[in-house]
């Protein structure tokens, strides 16, 4: 017997039951990743059941932290639920963590949600240098998972105040001096490639934190795809930036710069989820399955 539960998604779409719609097409568009393809349709059918599964699931782990305080006599502290939502680069992490956060932030019961991203885990380039893994950017041994961990461990314990470092996509590179700061939220998510990752010497994994966790999931050729097509746009955006650590693929040719890109995933992007990224999909309390065309035709849920 498989250890999930799998759905069709008009089978999926059918558990919103009553669930309201909260999101209006503006917000949608403001949270929509680059060359994502999501609608106000693909947020009924995928993210509104979704999203009704994770306010069940926190809404019974509150119940059972009460319990327990009561057990032992004490006032129930407040830990918050966290989410772990991994995947490969290109598959559309950010934006359903962005979406995710949006529709939790709007059940009554747990209203304070936040989104942590590993990015900000990265070691510095400095480091990456100096260590000569500057090409093994994010591969496991590129992260500073130890600070990580302590970050998770003391948002598990409820402390009040919490820092995350903060990464720029444009200058490609830890922030010096800035924070997302965590504080005493009711859900947190944590969004990465790596974080349902273990193996190697240590005893405690970042997953060791997660209440339940998602993969996205999709064939490697059409990552790859929606790769090079992101690449493009980049190089029309955010590469035209005096700042961008990229600057240099702004005046590629079109053919020049799907070279390029197809280039970097078979030695980066493409080696890392086939080595580390998607061998940890079955670890997965949520399996998401997406087409060519971006849409979910799949959920996989494990059983309890």
């Amino acid at each position: 017997m498989s250890r999930y539960l799998s759905f069709s998604r008009d089978d999926w779409a059918e558990l919103r039951a009553a669930t309201p719609m909260t999101l209006r097409e503006p917000e949608l568009d403001r949270l929509r990743g680059i060359n994502e393809r999501i609608d106000m349709d693909e947020v009924a059918a995928v993210y509104l059941p979704l999203s009704r599964l994770l306010n069940l699931y926190v809404s019974a782990t509150q119940d059972l932290h009460k319990v327990s305080a009561t057990f032992l006599g004490a006032i129930a502290p407040k830990v918050p639920y966290v989410i772990g939502v991994a995947g490969s680069v290109a598959v559309g992490k950010s934006t359903f963590a962005r979406l995710l956060q949006a529709l939790l932030a709007q059940w009554p019961d747990h209203p304070k949600v936040d989104l942590v991203t590993t990015d900000g885990f990265l070691h510095p380039n400095h480091v990456l240098e100096e260590r000569g893994i500057m090409h093994r950017k994010g591969f496991p041994e590129s992260y500073d998972t130890r600070s990580l961990i302590r970050v998770l461990r003391e948002i598990k314990s409820g402390q009040s105040h919490v820092e995350a470092p903060v990464y720029s996509h444009v200058v490609y590179d830890i922030v010096d001096g800035e924070h997302v700061v965590i504080e005493q939220p009711d859900i947190v998510i944590i969004e990465g490639l790596n974080v349902l990752q273990t193996g190697g010497t240590a005893t405690e994994f970042v997953s060791d934190f997660f209440d339940f966790s998602i993969y996205i999931d999709a064939s490697e050729s059409d990552i790859e795809q929606w790769y090079v097509e992101r690449f493009l746009t980049l190089r029309e955006s955010v590469f035209q930036d005096p700042d961008s650590f990229f600057q240099f693929y702004a005046e590629l040719s079109d053919d020049e710069a799907i070279d390029t890109a197809r280039g970097i995933w078979r030695a980066i992007n493409g080696l890392n989820l086939r080595e580390n990224i998607a061998p940890t999909r079955d670890r997965a309390s949520l399996i998401i399955r997406k087409r060519k065309d971006h849409r979910v035709d799949r959920v996989q849920l494990r059983r309890l």
